[in-house]
């Protein structure tokens, strides 16, 4: 530990941030000080250490192999202090980040924030979209919500919801399909040209995918909903994401079999984070909720 008295943890920011960012420039806008000031904190990291850590040229900096070897370690360091920090930070108490992928946060979680809200107004709520398997403990967010298998390592999860799949279409498009098999006669909508979920629905009828049709393909789940919205095909829809849409009426399920696709909504926490009292209370308010928008518009 006496090692690290001879770099100021001034420098080692600099070297962090413009490893990563690639300019000083960037590093400083990020650090909130000059260009100069970050240039000498790096100076400083070298003069002690006595060797570079970057190569500079034209286009930004460049890592030498001194400096490639130690910036895990840096961007990794300097990610615990910041938990560090804000794990005493009582303004922390009231807020709560949690990090979902953006389709659930657009088509299914804000719709119901308010009633969170309105259980409790002292809890400031902030939405990270983000798809990548964060560590809370590590990462300025306090919980995740994932699809996936589970049994991530170094993070706890807790089981949501399984992840059920149905096709889903405009009532004029549903009014030909009276059968499984009247699938082949209509547009089928693809994400990125899958058929995530189609295998698994019509096994349960003995057909496999191949009598499928083609269709429109968009980039984004949400786009693949909106499309089959506006007539352009049938799409196989996850239930958590059609389910107000279903309920409103401006979609349709041309058939009741919702089938499980073997992955699962969870609730990701870091070992630490899942001791505050508002991660708690969020975790059983979404579970609740989770489970009362299924149930609402299948029963009704």
């Amino acid at each position: 530990m006496r090692d690290l008295n001879k770099v100021p943890l001034t420098s080692l920011r600099a070297v962090e941030a413009a490893g990563r960012l690639g300019t000083v420039v960037k590093a400083a806008e990020e650090l909130g000080v000059t260009s100069g000031a970050v240039s000498q904190r790096i100076h400083k990291a070298e003069e002690a250490l006595g060797l570079p850590l970057f190569k500079r040229t034209s286009k930004g900096l460049l890592l030498t192999p001194s400096g490639a070897d130690i910036m895990p370690l840096l961007t990794r360091g300097m990610s615990d202090l910041a938990s560090a920090v804000s794990l005493l930070d009582p303004s922390r108490d009231n807020c709560l980040t949690i990090s979902v992928a953006p389709i659930f946060a657009s088509r299914w979680l804000v719709w119901r924030l308010r009633k969170f809200n309105d259980l409790y107004p002292h809890i400031r709520i902030r939405i990270d979209p983000n798809v990548n398997l964060l560590n809370p403990d590590h990462d300025d967010v306090d919980a995740c919500v994932r699809v996936g298998c589970g049994g991530w390592s170094n993070v706890t999860s807790e089981l949501l919801l399984e992840q059920r799949v149905f096709p889903v279409c405009t009532s004029e498009m549903a009014a030909r399909l009276s059968s499984p098999q009247d699938l082949a006669s209509v547009p089928i909508i693809r994400e990125n040209e899958c058929l995530h979920g189609w295998s698994e629905w019509l096994a349960a009828f003995d057909l496999t995918p191949e009598l499928l049709n083609d269709g429109p393909t968009y980039a984004d789940g949400s786009l693949c909903l909106d499309a089959a919205m506006t007539g352009q095909g049938v799409f196989m829809a996850w239930e958590t994401l059609a389910c107000d849409a279903v309920h409103a009426e401006r979609i349709t399920a041309p058939f009741p079999q919702r089938m499980e696709t073997g992955a699962k909504y969870w609730f990701v926490t870091g070992r630490e984070r899942s001791r505050k009292k508002i991660v708690s209370l969020f975790r059983s308010w979404l579970k609740s909720e989770l489970s009362d928008s299924i149930r609402d518009w299948t029963s009704g």
